[in-house]
């Protein structure tokens, strides 16, 4: 999922994405001088489980990930058991953006609740309480996942239906992929490329290879454009 074939990318483009980020008025979001993406998540959220594929693809294409960690979303929720990532230990490189990736409480529960895990810095929590809210997102306030794309746009929930990856396996995901044809990819790498193309605005249409692609531009096109 970190090596998604660029031709698969650009065939896709836009792909089946569902909703995608808004755009909003305000205050830069960045990190030790770049821009920042901060995603706020629980390892037993099916919707995040779903979401972080799609975050996975499109931040490769500007960096390099470590520690990335297998896991599942909730046996006892709704779609159970969906493979996925985790950004719990996980660390991001990149020449033009920074990452900070949030998974607040563990798959299982302990006692009836899902314990707690990671924490959000006080800085960090303003925004998720800030912007995970309407007018700036569709849903309800406190919603997950959520993410900050550099303070510039931001989207709350799954991008796709996470029904789509009922029943398959971590490498199935992952080779479906690479198959532009495939339902997952249409979703996923279409995920992907508006994300990618809403990362381009945000760093300045950088790396020109990764922001000029067909696929790219193709999911730009369907950002949402009047700010909030």
């Amino acid at each position: 999922m970190t090596g998604v074939p660029q031709a698969t990318l650009d065939k896709v483009g836009a792909g089946s994405v569902q909703a995608v980020p808004r755009k909003v008025d305000a205050p830069a979001l960045t990190s030790g001088g770049k821009p920042k993406v901060l995603y706020v998540g629980a390892e037993y959220c099916p919707f995040c489980a779903a979401q972080r594929w799609p975050v996975v693809v499109a931040l490769s294409r500007f960096g390099t990930w470590s520690g990335l960690g297998q896991t599942t979303s909730a046996s006892d929720d709704v779609y159970p058991d969906t493979s996925t990532l985790s950004f719990h230990g996980a660390a991001y490189a990149s020449d033009y953006l920074s990452f900070t990736g949030v998974e607040t409480n563990r798959r299982t529960k302990v006692n009836g609740q899902y314990p707690k895990l990671d924490r959000l810095t006080a800085a960090d929590s303003k925004t998720f309480q800030t912007y995970d809210q309407p007018p700036y997102i569709t849903g309800s306030a406190g919603g997950i996942p959520f993410l900050d794309l550099g303070g510039s746009y931001v989207s709350s929930g799954a991008s796709f239906d996470p029904q789509l990856l009922a029943g398959m396996s971590h490498r199935q995901i992952a080779a479906a992929l690479a198959d532009p044809t495939s339902p997952v990819a249409k979703a996923v790498d279409g995920s992907a490329n508006v994300l990618t193309a809403a990362l381009c605005e945000v760093t300045g249409q950088q790396p020109t290879a990764v922001c000029t692609g067909p696929g790219v531009a193709a999911a730009a096109k369907t950002l949402t454009k009047g700010a909030s």
